[in-house]
C-alpha cells in the first residue's frame, strides 16, 4: 500500500510509534524513526534487520525548527522524497490541577503541540515542493471528552484536533492531506503507568470488550497514509472500540 513512499514517524521507538514503523515497512515504505535519544533510535532500528535498506534513524529536538528541518532534509536526501509524516511523539500526565506546575504543563504542551506544529511545517515545505503528501498526528479520545485529572494532556490533544482541521483546509491546495488518529485505551507504556483500577473501569465500558493493541492504531495510520484515503482530510479518526460513544 505504500511502496515507493517515504515516511517519518516521531516517537517511533516503541509502543504505537514502533507499530506504525513496522506496519509502514511491511507495506513497502521507507521509514525514518525519530526519537528523543540516539541510543533508543538505534536500538529500534536494530530490531528491524530485515528492513535495513529501508529504515534509518534521526533524533532532532522536535521543538527546534532548524534541527527538524535539517533532519527531515536528510531523510529526503537518503530516500528521495518525504511523503508521510506521522506525528506520534507525546507525553501524558495524571497530576491534579491543585498540584500541577506550570513547568509540567508547558512540557506537555511543548512536545504534544509545539512539536506537531514544527514537524508539520518542516514536512509541509518539502511536500509542497514535491507536489503533495500526508500528515497524520496522534490525538486521543480524551481530546474530545477530557479526563478527570492531568488537564494538560487532553488540552494538548484538543489543540492537535484543531491544528489538524486548520492545516487540512490550508494545505489542501498544495495536495497535502492532514488527519489525526484518536486512540482509545491501548496497550502501551503510557497506559501501563495509569492506575490499574482506572484501566479496568475504562476497559469494562468498551463495547468491543477489549483494549486496543498498538497494531490497531497502526492500521488506521496505514489507511490514512495510503491512496485508499485520497479524499479524506481534516478528520480525527477514533480508534477506541466505541469506548466513549
Amino acid at each position: 500500500m505504500l511502496t515507493g513512499k517515504t515516511a517519518i514517524v516521531t516517537g517511533g521507538t516503541r509502543g504505537i510509534g514502533f507499530a506504525i514503523v513496522r506496519t509502514y515497512l511491511e507495506n513497502g515504505a521507507n521509514v525514518a524513526i525519530a526519537g528523543s535519544r540516539q541510543e533508543t533510535v538505534e536500538k529500534a532500528v536494530a530490531q528491524l534487520p530485515e528492513y535495513r535498506d529501508r529504515v534509518m534513524g534521526i533524533w532532532p529536538d522536535l521543538c527546534d525548527p532548524e534541527a527538524v528541518a535539517a533532519a527531515f532534509a536528510s531523510v529526503k536526501e537518503r530516500f528521495g522524497s518525504l511523503d508521510i509524516l506521522a506525528n506520534n511523539a507525546g507525553i501524558s500526565s495524571r497530576t491534579s490541577l491543585y498540584d500541577y506546575t506550570l513547568e509540567e504543563f508547558n512540557k506537555i504542551m511543548s512536545l504534544n503541540v509545539t512539536a506537531v506544529f514544527v514537524c508539520s511545517q518542516a514536512a509541509a515545505r518539502i511536500m509542497k515542493d514535491q507536489g503533495g503528501g500526508v500528515i497524520i498526528s496522534t490525538s486521543s479520545m480524551v481530546g474530545e471528552y477530557g479526563q478527570p485529572s492531568g488537564c494538560g494532556y487532553p488540552t494538548s490533544k484538543f489543540a492537535v484536533n484543531g491544528l489538524t482541521k486548520s492545516l487540512a483546509r490550508e494545505l489542501a491546495k498544495d495536495h497535502i492531506r492532514v488527519n489525526a488518529v484518536a486512540p482509545g485505551v491501548t496497550k502501551t507504556d503510557m497506559v501501563a503507568a495509569l492506575p490499574q483500577e482506572l484501566v479496568d473501569r475504562i476497559s469494562a465500558g468498551i463495547p468491543m470488550g477489549r483494549v486496543g493493541e498498538p497494531v490497531d492504531i497502526a492500521n488506521a495510520y496505514l489507511f490514512l497514509a495510503s491512496d485508499l484515503s485520497s479524499y479524506v482530510t481534516g478528520v480525527t479518526l477514533r480508534v477506541d472500540g466505541a469506548a466513549m460513544t
